[in-house]
């Protein structure tokens, strides 16, 4: 399957839809989810075209990659979630629950966070 330029992330990217945007950089994106899960639940989106972390991993560049987990770690620690713990979730695939076909990694905290999977 290849990579579908109108999911949502595509379209924030091109800023046709907006977004709660708390950081931006050559590599990264990242904004509030208007649905959250946690007191603190941050999307964090790499600039470029991928559909989820195997094709991240498979076909973005070194420099791509190493920028991207630095400002996921960058945005954790600006949030304060570092401290007390958070939880970083990629959701890949149907059974993974990935809902928008665009690599993503959502950071949730500010409270303690239950089983990660329910029964």
């Amino acid at each position: 399957m290849s990579y579908d330029e109108n999911n949502i992330f595509a379209k924030i990217l091109r800023g046709e839809i907006p977004c709660d945007k708390l950081h931006d950089d050559q590599y990264a994106l990242a904004f509030r989810d208007i649905a959250p899960k946690a007191p603190t639940h941050i999307l964090v989106i790499p600039k470029g075209a991928y559909k989820d972390i195997v094709d991240f991993s498979a076909n973005a560049t070194a420099e791509e990659i190493d920028g991207f987990f630095k400002a996921v770690a960058k945005i954790a620690q600006e949030h304060h979630l570092v401290e007390a713990g958070f939880r970083s979730i990629a959701n890949t695939g149907l059974n993974g629950g990935q809902e928008v076909p665009h690599f993503h990694i959502h950071l949730l905290g500010g409270k303690k966070l239950g089983a990660m999977i329910g029964s």
